[in-house]
Order: structure tokens, then sequence, then C-alpha cells
């Protein structure tokens, strides 16, 4: 399944001779990928980032582009890998993104790469190891075919794409900044596959999350509902809660809590990630406390869904109040007609390489990633990297049969972005 395609009448000879150099160095890549995949590069393994990035950066160096390391000290992060190459003046400007590290810290029992005949089983190996391994072969397959030399192209790989450090202002200045140089943005997480259809990415999901405290009048339990002791912090939580789920729902949003608790004493560890809660069940609890996240498709969308929360918030049963701490992470990447430009430039792409036209996936089906901090200055899309399962869990595992294609799309995209003019501010958005 991984050897060569037959030649394709609709590519032109670099074209072709980008399809030949793809599946000649695909045993190439997936020994990188190995590589790769077998250090460690979980988001707080500072030290691990830094070594993924130095078997990273030589790569980009080989190719021409200039590389550096934006060291992220001040946010707690390893830092971040950049690579400019410079092409002809006036020409589309690329900004390609992916990210060097992975959910899988040292403490993490999944640290090994092992071959499955078609599937490579590994920490990182798909999210996003792989996608790094595919934008390299394309690259690769530029340079052989000569269309790299004309192309203006940043690359962006941070080290903690799957945990941003704080503050995400200063944690992403840098791809912001990227961004808004840029015409076009790819990014290269992994391709969504579903019943055998690949599927094209225009959107995606903004991540943030809430913290809701709720208090209320501290008594004996058989005052609870009496009219000078109230509801209690607990109730009043509950409240909240449930008007979330009868009132809230509307397409492309979703919202959970992820952890609960309340009595006579609660609170949130320094990491948000326990409540410690303490009581009796003849104690009306003065405090409760949750936490959830929110996902939604749109800027409008997360201030309308916020500003409902809040109203919902301020309702209080009887004796009681409550607040909403919000947490914003991810931003969305709306649709626009310029992402799904970019799709349909990318389905002329597969129909001149014998491949499906790609449908634009459900932003239901995938989660929030950095190119969303770029979203609003550029046009983008997403999902150029391989197709993978398990993703975040110890059964992660990539289609190693999906990197040659993939590699082909984007090569062949970039080459024929790169002969365009610059846009100088995105007409299709």
């Amino acid at each position: 399944m991984l050897t060569s395609s037959p030649a394709l009448a609709a590519l032109s000879p670099a074209e072709q001779k980008m399809a030949d150099t793809v599946d000649a160095g695909t045993q190439a890549d997936i020994a990188l990928l190995e590589k790769l995949v077998a250090q460690n590069s979980g988001t707080r393994n500072l030290d691990g980032v830094r070594k993924v990035n130095a078997m990273v950066a030589p790569e980009f160096a080989a190719l021409g582009f200039e590389t550096r390391w934006v060291p992220m000290d001040a946010v707690k992060r390893a830092g971040h890998l950049i690579a400019t190459h410079k092409g002809k003046p006036g020409t589309t400007r690329m900004l390609l993104i992916g990210h060097l590290d992975t959910v899988f810290e040292p403490s993490s029992a999944f640290q090994t790469a092992r071959r499955e005949g078609n599937m490579l089983h590994g920490p990182g190996a798909g999210d996003d190891k792989g996608g790094i391994v595919v934008m390299l072969a394309a690259l690769k397959a530029m340079k052989a075919a000569g269309t790299l030399a004309g192309a203006n192209i940043e690359v962006v790989l941070t080290g903690d794409e799957e945990a941003a450090g704080e503050p995400v202002a200063a944690a992403r200045a840098d791809l912001v900044a990227a961004g808004k140089r840029a015409d076009v943005a790819l990014d290269f997480e992994g391709l969504v596959v579903i019943d055998g259809k690949d599927y094209g990415s225009v959107a995606r999901r903004s991540a943030g999350d809430y913290t809701i405290t709720a208090t209320g009048v501290t008594a004996h339990s058989s005052g609870i509902f009496s009219p000078g002791v109230g509801d209690g912090a607990v109730y009043e939580l509950a409240r909240i809660i449930d008007t979330f789920r009868k009132e809230l729902p509307e397409p492309n949003l979703t919202f959970n809590i992820g952890i609960v608790g309340g009595g006579a004493t609660a609170a949130l560890s320094p990491d948000e990630a326990e409540i410690r809660a303490t009581g009796k069940t003849n104690i009306i609890p003065p405090i409760a406390i949750a936490k959830g996240d929110y996902r939604a498709l749109t800027p409008e969308q997360v201030e309308r869904v916020k500003t409902k929360m809040q109203e919902i918030v301020a309702r209080h049963l009887p004796q009681t109040q409550a607040t909403i701490r919000f947490k914003d992470s991810y931003p969305p990447m709306s649709p626009t007609p310029g992402n799904q430009a970019l799709l349909n430039r990318l389905n002329a792409i597969n129909g001149d390489l014998g491949l499906a036209a790609m449908p634009a996936l459900d932003p239901l089906k995938r989660g929030a990633g950095d190119i969303s901090f770029v979203a609003q200055y550029v046009d983008g899309l997403a999902g150029l990297g391989p197709s993978s399962s398990g993703d975040h869990t110890p059964e992660e595992r990539v289609d190693l049969t999906s990197f040659p294609r993939q590699a082909k799309r984007a090569a062949l995209l970039m080459t024929r972005l790169s002969r365009e003019r610059a846009s100088h501010k995105h007409p299709g958005r």
C-alpha cells in the first residue's frame, strides 16, 4: 500500500516529480517519524521538547530555511521553532503550523513506537509528529522539483500546543505575528477520515473553561429551604448546572461540567484539577464549586453563550449567591468563504491526483488547535497531517498509508499558491 502511484495526466512535469519524490521518500519519512516518536516531548518535558526541536530544525535548514528557536521561559514552556524560507517577492506568503509537544509526559507508560503493518503505534505518532513529517515530505518534494525556490513560507512549530503556557497572549505572540504576515495558513494536524472518506477542515471550534462558585447560608440541615436560611450552595450550583443543560443548547455548541465539589468547605487546587470538600449530611453547605468547558464556532457565539451563562448564574435561589469566571484558551476558527476557497483549491488538486473530493468536516468532529489563533487574520485550512486514531490515548496509531497522499496534496497546493500574487489582505474573508 506504500508503493508508487502511476503518472497522472493532469499533473505538470514538476508536479509529477513531486509525486514521485514523495513515493520514493516514504520509508525515510517513516524512519524519521520513528525517531521523533521515540523522544518523549510531553508539553511539560521542556528538555524533551527541545530535543525534538534539535532533530527537526536541521531538516528545515537542509531545505534552505533560516531557523530560530524562541524560548518560552516566561510562560514555563520550552519554546517554539520558527523556520523561514524567502521566495519570489510579491507572491503568496504561506504560514505552516504544527507542534513539537505531545500530551504524553515522562510519567506516562506510553513511550515507545511499534510498527504494526501499515500503522505506527506510538505517542504523538499522529498528533503531531506525523504532521511534522508530512510537512517536511511535502517541502522535500518541492525542493526536488525546483518549486520551493520561489515559495515564501514561514513555519511555526509550537512547543506547547497541547497545554499552552500562560499568559496565552505571550505564548502565542510569535504565531499571531506570523499570521498577520501571511496570506494563507496551513495546519498540519491530523486528517480526519470517516467511513473511508477524507475530509477537509475549514473550521475549528474554540476551547475555554469556566468556574462556578455558589455560596449560601450555613446552618443545621433541619433549616433547609426556610426563609432565613434558604436553599444552600449545593442546590444553587445544581440549579445553574441543570439550567445550562436546558437553556444553552444550540448548533455547534458543546459545554460540559468536568468536576464538582461542595460542603462545609470546598477549595479548588492551584492546578484547578481537584476540588477538596468536607462536610456532614446535617450541615447546609455554604460553598459549592464546579468547573467545565465550552466550545463554540464563532466569536459571536462565544460572547452570546458567555452572556447567557452569566444571566443564568445571576438568577439565584433564596439566600444564595453565585459567580462565574471564564478562562478562554483557544479562539474559534470560523468557517469563512476564504477558508472554503482553499478547500476548493485542494479539491482541484485531488482531481488531478485521481483522489476523491474532500467534503468540509463538521467542526463538531475535531478539537481546538493553534491555527485558530491566526484565523481572524488569514484564510486557513486545517487537517493536512496524516490520518490517525486514538489520539491523546495509549492507543494512538497513525496510518502510514495516509502520508504519501497528504504530502502530495500539500506539495501541490503550496506550489500552486506560491505562483500567485500576495492577496494583501484576504478578499475572500
